[in-house]
């Protein structure tokens, strides 16, 4: 038998599994771009959200520093509860001061010190007038008074 030649090779235009295979690496690239897209859209996403919700706090922070007295020394509440008061009863004086070092609650013999609110029992014998002085870091005063009446 006479040896046969070899059948002659097809070009690679004309084979079925070429136009498979491009197909196929098109596919994926699209897929590839589409999961990258969104990924770089969600990242980009949650970057300006962090933003926003740091900038959110910030002025959350900055609200809540001005609602207690921000940078300047003051009494922000100072009150007594009952206001008036039957002979032999105790009564809450409660005060709140923003940036005081010291704090000076007088005519009353409890301990006070700087607080955003606190209250002291007190047990006057008779109308009482009670003054709050508070002093900052600077040096500079500030005074309040209440009067707690007994009947």
């Amino acid at each position: 038998m006479l040896p046969q030649p070899d059948p002659p090779s097809k070009s690679l235009f004309k084979t079925s599994s070429f136009y498979s295979w491009s197909l196929v690496a098109v596919v994926a690239l699209v897929v590839g771009w589409i999961f990258f897209s969104r990924w770089w859209q969600n990242r980009a996403f949650e970057h300006r959200f962090r933003q926003e919700r740091t900038e959110k706090q910030r002025e959350d922070d900055l609200s809540t520093l001005e609602q207690m007295g921000g940078k300047q020394l003051a009494i922000q509440t100072f009150y007594a509860t009952p206001g008036e008061m039957r002979r032999g009863q105790s009564v809450q004086v409660c005060y709140g001061v923003a940036n005081a070092k010291t704090v000076k609650l007088e005519p009353q013999s409890n301990p006070v010190w700087p607080s955003y609110a606190r209250c002291v029992e007190v047990t006057p014998a008779k109308t009482t007038t009670y003054t709050l002085t508070i002093t900052g870091a600077a040096g500079d005063t500030k005074s309040q008074s209440l009067v707690v009446t007994v009947r």
